[in-house]
Formats: structure tokens, sequence, C-alpha cells
């Protein structure tokens, strides 16, 4: 085992969150870690282009913007580590971090930034086209479709809600769903009927996402391969966009048990900060935000989130000199 190194504070997750409170960490000169994980630079490096991230008037390229965001941390200090952490003992001082590279690193304060991901559907072409006519956020995309006809896959409030934003935008919203019955609550599905831009496909699945590369070398969406899982009957339809709106899941696997959750998994802070339930823990960004889920707000709650850990660490070490 390597030795083990120290931290005043440890950043999980390499996001807008976690680089903007790596950012405010290491400007109040104190050491940080962050470590980046399996996906450095978090949900936008599959983005394509950000236009709704203040400050780029033209837009930004997902990858560009986390990045520039690296890059300004680390001018002030902070150290990026490429490893995925496994697991955390937060029940010790300092906590203590392991990771998929056998190596060990202790924090004074840790701050979780480890975001959610959407739910996939795991079909044929997913993958390939996403960002390329294929999203899970309205919000964030929903713009590029402007007079196109996009489709939006699920039956729940999540599903509605991302429809009902499209219709600022698309010529037409189909609504696929694999069932006759929605999840979505009665004044969501009601919205949702009433607005004549949206269609609806029901006892229907996506069995895979179709497109074309063009000359240029990019690749777009241009349909989907449907089947109704009544009749068994199969067709395609064009679209210029599909939505995938099945829910979240935030990434919280490694603090099960360890840190208060809500019934679906996400962190719970305190409501007036970024404190967890446990003392010298915090959190930011999508991983205890399932309502807003933008770069800005999870960048916002980053900065909180350094603040609240800086104070937190002053008054710990004040508290220590005063009583030594």
């Amino acid at each position: 085992m390597n030795e083990i190194r120290h931290t005043d504070i440890a950043i999980i997750g390499s996001g807008p969150a976690g680089l903007t409170a790596a950012l405010y960490a290491a400007r109040a000169q104190l050491h940080v870690l962050v470590f980046e994980g399996n996906q450095p630079g978090g949900q936008l490096t599959i983005t394509t282009e950000v236009e709704n991230y203040p400050g780029f008037e033209n837009g930004i390229m997902g990858p560009e913007l986390m990045d520039i965001m690296r890059k300004q941390a680390q001018r002030f200090g902070a150290e990026s580590i490429f490893e995925h952490v496994t697991e955390v003992a937060l029940d010790r001082r300092p906590f203590l971090i392991a990771t998929d590279r056998d190596r060990r690193y202790t924090a004074d304060a840790l701050i979780v930034a480890t975001g959610a991901s959407a739910k996939m559907l795991g079909v044929a072409g997913e993958t390939e086209y996403m960002g390329y006519g294929v999203s899970a956020c309205a919000t964030c995309d929903g713009f590029f479709f402007r007079n196109l006809r996009v489709a939006v896959i699920g039956g729940g409030d999540t599903a509605m809600e991302e429809a009902l934003y499209l219709t600022r935008f698309a010529s037409e919203v189909v609504i696929i769903h694999r069932r006759e019955e929605f999840r979505a609550s009665k004044i969501m599905l009601d919205r949702a009927r009433s607005n004549e831009k949206i269609r609806w496909v029901t006892s229907t699945v996506v069995e895979e996402f179709l497109g074309e590369t063009l000359s240029t070398g990019i690749r777009r969406l241009t349909g989907l391969q449907l089947r109704n899982v009544v009749t068994g009957d199969i067709w395609v339809e064009p679209f210029d966009g599909a939505f995938v709106a099945i829910g979240h899941k935030p990434n919280t696997e490694i603090f099960q048990g360890a840190l208060e959750m809500d019934d679906g998994g996400y962190i719970v802070t305190n409501c007036k900060s970024t404190r967890t339930s446990i003392e010298g823990v915090f959190a930011c960004g999508d991983v205890q935000d399932h309502i807003y889920r933008q770069a800005i707000t999870a960048a916002g709650s980053g900065c909180m989130a350094a603040i609240d850990a800086t104070h937190w660490l002053e008054n710990i070490r004040h508290s220590a000199e005063a009583t030594a």
C-alpha cells in the first residue's frame, strides 16, 4: 500500500460543482485535491455546445468549458487526482479515502460533488447519438430544436415536464411510453394532454436510435425504430431530436449508510447550507439537487460548499488552538 497523502479539503467529483468548489477553496489558501473519477469534467464532457452558461456570448463546447474550469482551479493550487474513489471512511478523523489505484488519502474536510446520471434506455444508437440529437435535458438542449420534430421517451412527471418545455421550441413533440397508463401526476398529465403540440404514442418502446454521418463528419439523429409491445409491429418514425426522460440516479453508492439521503438517493443538505448529516462533509451539485440540474446552479452550490467547508475548518482549527 502506498503512503497516505493528506489534504485540507478533498473534493470528489470534477463537474461544474466540484471544480468551482476547488477554485474557491484553493483561493482561500487551502490544500485541495480533486478526485476526477471515471468521467473527468462530469456530464458536460459529453455535451456538445453549451449556450446557457453565463460569460460565453456565442456558446462554448462542454469539454472546453470544463477544461477552462479545471485550469482556473489549478492556477490557484488545486490538484487533480485522476483516480476513481472506491471507498470513503467517514467514521474517523481525518476522513479516509481509497481509490481504484490502491492509493489512500486523508482529508480534514470533504466535499461531495459526484453528480447524478441520467437513466438511459440502453438500446442501439443511444450512446452514438448522445449530444447529436439524443439528450437527457430539455432545458439544456431544447433551444437547438426550434421548429423541429422531437420525441420524449418516458411516462412520469419528468417526461411531462420535458415535453411541455420543448413545446416552446419544437414544431411537434411526441411522447413515447411503453404502457397505456402513466406514472405522471394527474396535474402534469392533464397539462400535457391539453397542449396541442404534443402527440402520444403508447404501448411502444424504442428499439434503436437511427442517424447518419454528414460529409463534414458530424453525426446526427434522423429517427427512431419503434415497436408496439402489444401487436409486435415495428416501424421507423423520423425525428430530429429525442429526449430520454426516465429519471436520474444520483451517484451516491459509496455513501450509502453513511450520509443521510432522501428516498431518491440524493444527499440531504441543510436547507441554509451545503452541510450534510456528518460534520465536515459537504455536498453540492446534482448529487443533492434533483430539481434544477443545471451547470450554473451546480457551480453556484460548489461555491457555497467551498465557503461552508472553509469556515468550518477555520472554526475547528481555531477551537483546537484555543484549547491547546
